[in-house]
């Protein structure tokens, strides 16, 4: 017995030398800097200098309209969302079922639509810049080849948000990957059970396919949700987060107010209120869940 115990403890111990560069890793990079940022969201810190510790005035400062572009950020992000999850997810399970089909070459579009998703953002982003030109760009060529009308995709205050989500699209590999996973996991005896009844495509679509599909559409709405709310890199190096600021994503303004501006106070006042608000938005999804997931148990 007590060489026993003493081996459960060697185990433990073994068990705990190889966690710890993980659990190291999330205190020194992940919880040490939250706790830092959280700490100067109640300082008025530049770079240049020490923290002068001023309580909530930084978070009052956002809400009254002290700084205009807060509540211009806010809007931008959320309009970018509301259209950009959505079509997204639409796409994706689109793909997910033409592509979960004993089609010719499946494999090979499977691929081909997933292989942008481990592109590099910047890179991606320099290529739909050209094919974006208002003169000399692709899409352009094409509307014109086309006899269709033009548009100045990002470079017009109207377009630049659709624009982005149009790009968005190119990403969409991932999530239509996971969708075919769990049209993979669907029972056919379920098909075969609707098609005796005489369901068509429509009942087969609406009563089996998306409520056993719905925990993988719970997970990729919230994924999507939370990447739409931190979206950077295209606002970053295709618009500046112009024109006229109708690109200004609320992570670019962060991004500004910190690395260009200085204000690290600021700045980490605007991430603890992007953070609040994603838990709150994941929060309400998952409220909602109840309703709408279903799992194979039967119960939502």
């Amino acid at each position: 017995m007590q060489s026993l115990s003493v081996l459960r403890r060697r185990e433990n111990w073994f068990g705990w030398l190889f966690a710890a560069p993980a659990i190291l890793g999330f205190f020194v990079f992940i919880l040490g800097p939250m706790a830092a940022s959280l700490y100067y969201s109640f300082t008025d810190y530049q770079i240049a200098g020490d923290p002068t510790f001023v309580g909530g005035r930084n978070y009052a400062n956002l809400f009254n309209g002290v700084d205009p572009f807060f509540y211009k950020s806010i809007f931008v992000t959320l309009y970018y969302v509301i259209l950009s999850v959505p079509l997204q997810m639409i796409t994706a399970f689109i793909l997910a079922l033409i592509l979960n089909r004993k089609i010719k070459g499946r494999a090979f579009f499977r691929v081909v639509f997933y292989l942008p998703t481990i592109m590099p953002v910047i890179a991606s982003s320099m290529v739909w810049i050209w094919m974006f030109d208002p003169d000399l760009g692709l899409l352009n060529e094409a509307l014109r080849t086309l006899h269709l009308p033009t548009s100045n995709w990002i470079y017009s205050s109207s377009s630049v948000i659709p624009t982005l989500v149009f790009m968005s699209l190119w990403t969409v590999g991932g999530t239509m990957i996971i969708f075919l996973a769990a049209l993979n996991d669907i029972p056919k005896q379920y098909y075969e059970a609707i098609e005796i009844d005489g369901g068509g495509r429509l009942q087969r679509l609406w009563h089996i396919t998306i409520p056993l599909a719905s925990p993988s559409i719970f997970f990729n709405t919230i994924m999507s949700v939370i990447g739409g709310l931190q979206v950077f890199v295209q606002p970053y190096a295709m618009t500046a987060g112009g024109p006229n600021d109708a690109s200004l994503f609320y992570v670019f303004y962060l991004y500004r107010e910190a690395f260009t501006f200085g204000n690290m106070g600021n700045a980490s006042a605007i991430a603890w209120v992007l953070f609040i608000v994603t838990m709150i938005l994941t929060y309400v999804i998952f409220k909602t869940s109840q309703k709408w997931v279903y799992y194979e148990g039967g119960e939502a």
